[in-house]
């Protein structure tokens, strides 16, 4: 299976829903409470970032979800059986599909592109919503206000005020950093590898220095002094990079744990003294998904060891 070009460089598809949830009345997707249903993998760090954010905004109640196997073999997504079964998945609990394909083909019964989670699916509808990461989690955080405890309500990820900030952290984390582990492990050529781990690792400096100055104030987060969708975000690249990361894509100029201070302490925070992030944090699934389902890249699917622990305590 090929997944770069023929210049040796990885390409990220476009995600092909892009509806979105709206609490304006007479939208086709209306936010409603129980309607609506999340598709995820605890191993992605697409799909990680909105159950991170479904937990943030209190929607656990009101948000179902089903998580697929941590392996994704050459037919794609599967769910958990009782012949193959996985610790932490569940099964398709809305139609009890042994594929994620047949979620896609029940939305579109000609549809033909990636098979991608997180999906976020109209129980109501039966169809697809989005399968945009980054547009979910902004659903997530703003259109189901109304349904949830004051206390959850009032988290708002994507604050007005800061939007501008946010967008240009984006700008640039998510080509060189997000994608940029993708880019690097899943180059084919030297050339391109070495270009895409080398900016990578320009990108990581340019946060640490970014917290640096942050933590210099007493402050925690990316922006402002305030958790926003930026920490969201890059938590759940930053979180995967030592254990699966540096070697698996070979991103290994530095680990976060020894090199980076500053970003160390900022993805400790948010993992111990968030519980959102920690809960959602699944270690196996993250470890065995990547060393397993990508066997152009580790072809005996040989699962390392280390680093013990996945995670190092707060000082």
């Amino acid at each position: 299976m090929s997944i770069a070009n023929a210049d040796g460089e990885f390409k990220k598809k476009e995600s092909s829903f892009r509806d979105f949830i709206s609490k304006e009345k007479g939208a086709k997707f209306l936010a409603e409470p129980n309607r609506y249903h999340l598709y995820v993998s605890y191993a992605c760090p697409w799909a990680h970032r909105t159950l991170i954010t479904r937990v943030l905004k209190g929607l656990t109640g009101i948000i179902s979800v089903s998580v697929v196997h941590w392996l994704m073999d050459d037919k794609g997504w599967k769910f958990p059986t009782a012949e193959d079964p996985c610790e932490g998945a569940t099964p398709d609990h809305l139609y009890g599909f042994d594929r994620l394909q047949k979620i896609y083909t029940k939305a579109d019964p000609d549809y033909s592109g990636r098979i991608s989670v997180p999906v976020l699916w109209d129980k109501k509808l039966e169809t697809i919503v989005s399968n945009e990461s980054s547009e979910i989690l902004r659903m997530l955080n703003s259109e189901f206000n109304d349904f949830i405890d004051p206390k959850y309500a009032k988290i708002e990820l994507y604050p007005e005020p800061l939007r501008e900030e946010i967008e240009g952290l984006h700008s640039w984390i998510l080509p060189t950093v997000n994608s940029g582990v993708y880019k690097a492990g899943f180059a084919t050529k030297q050339e391109p590898y070495e270009k895409e781990v080398t900016q990578l690792f320009k990108s990581l400096d340019r946060i640490e220095k970014i917290l640096a100055d942050k933590h210099a104030k007493g402050e925690d987060f990316l922006v402002a002094n305030t958790l926003t969708e930026a920490d969201v975000r890059l938590y759940t690249t930053i979180i995967r990079f030592d254990p699966i990361y540096v070697q698996h894509f070979k991103c290994n100029l530095g680990m976060i744990r020894f090199n980076y201070p500053h970003i160390h302490k900022w993805v400790r925070n948010l993992y111990w003294n968030h519980d959102a992030f920690k809960s959602t944090t699944n270690f196996d699934h993250i470890k065995f998904h990547y060393s397993k389902s990508h066997p152009n890249v580790n072809p005996f699917g040989i699962t390392p060891l280390g680093p013990i622990p996945h995670i190092l305590p707060l000082d």
